[in-house]
């Protein structure tokens, strides 16, 4: 179990590092072409101004607080909203990217049982201050 944390965690770190940098840094090649609602999408988050900045800045932070193993669970927990959303944007909007979504979401699922005991405490019925 220790070893496929380290090792999914390691993986789920990079691919958002990577992925937060490009965004900024532009080094990897692709064109991609979208119609239709993928477009309104995507040019809806853009014309915001503040969305994909905030979003790339947040994976690039949890993506080196994984590979660091600093603050890990919390970066597991912040992260997960994003894995859901490109894994329901590749799934049902541009079905043919669907791999892109797994190879998010399965090590941040993994990552939020490894990292249950962290959480439990969260899951009070009523809490006492």
């Amino acid at each position: 179990m220790k070893n496929a944390t380290m090792i999914l965690r390691i993986l789920l770190g990079f691919i958002y590092l990577v992925f937060g940098l490009d965004y900024f840094l532009h080094f990897i090649p692709y064109q991609p072409m979208h119609t239709g609602r993928v477009e309104a999408f995507k040019e809806g988050l853009k014309g915001v101004g503040y969305f994909y900045p905030m979003i790339k800045s947040i994976q690039i932070a949890g993506g080196i607080s994984l590979l660091i193993n600093r603050y890990a669970a919390f970066s597991a927990v912040a992260l997960f909203p994003i894995s859901l959303n490109v894994l329901l944007f590749h799934t049902i909007l541009v079905p043919s990217g669907w791999l892109m979504g797994v190879f998010l979401i399965v090590p941040n699922v993994f990552l939020g049982f490894a990292y249950w005991k962290y959480y439990k405490p969260m899951f009070v019925k009523k809490p006492v201050v």
